[in-house]
């Protein structure tokens, strides 16, 4: 059974994915899981989905209720993949596609008037990407106290506890992947 929406209004309906080994889509189990802990939390949120790969993550926000969604990687063929799953959902209006180097900086989110309630992040599994990517997001200004982040990666690579502005609240494990919850805890004077 191939990649789709859980829940939400779209539920149900199938997603594309990209061709090859470049990404690695969250199993639906997993989305779902995550998407029970999350609930309420997700209606009229602003998502950032980083490593979009799909944006199956983001995609499952709004059809859920959130009033928008930003999706960002490096690919161009993620991106073409995310662009055709917006269009198929009538997602358009509610989102912004980046093509960025996450691991360069996050400028790019400039672009985005309010700050992100909700961050999804699925770097590439033991890539020490997960540090220098928390780390170009707490710089980005895009986040404001309280916005909650979650890190999918493997438990082989830890997120780093000591990262001023962020706060492991939870973690859960689903096989060879975990799930860590992080709160920003810094005020930014943007939005």
């Amino acid at each position: 059974m191939g990649l789709r929406i859980i829940g939400g209004e779209k539920k149900g309906k199938k997603l594309l994915s990209v061709k090859g080994m470049k990404t690695r889509p969250t199993a639906d189990r997993m989305r779902e899981s995550l998407f029970n802990i999350l609930s309420a939390g997700i209606v009229d949120s602003n998502v950032l989905d980083l490593f979009a790969g799909t944006g199956a993550f983001g995609i499952e926000a709004l059809s859920r209720g959130a009033s928008s969604a930003t999706f960002v990687d490096k690919d161009r063929d993620a991106l073409s993949v995310i662009e055709k799953n917006l269009r198929s959902c009538g997602f358009e209006v509610r989102s912004k596609i980046f093509r960025y180097n996450i691991l360069i900086n996050l400028k790019c989110l400039k672009a985005v008037a309010k700050p992100f309630d909700l961050v999804f992040m699925d770097p590439p599994y033991e890539k020490d990407c997960i540090y220098q990517s928390l780390v170009n997001l707490k710089q980005s200004s895009a986040l404001q106290k309280g916005s909650i982040i979650i890190v999918e990666h493997s438990p082989k690579e830890p997120v780093p506890e000591d990262l001023f502005g962020f706060e492991i609240s939870d973690q859960r494990r689903y096989g060879r992947t975990l799930f860590s919850f992080l709160n920003f805890m810094i005020s930014t004077n943007k939005g």
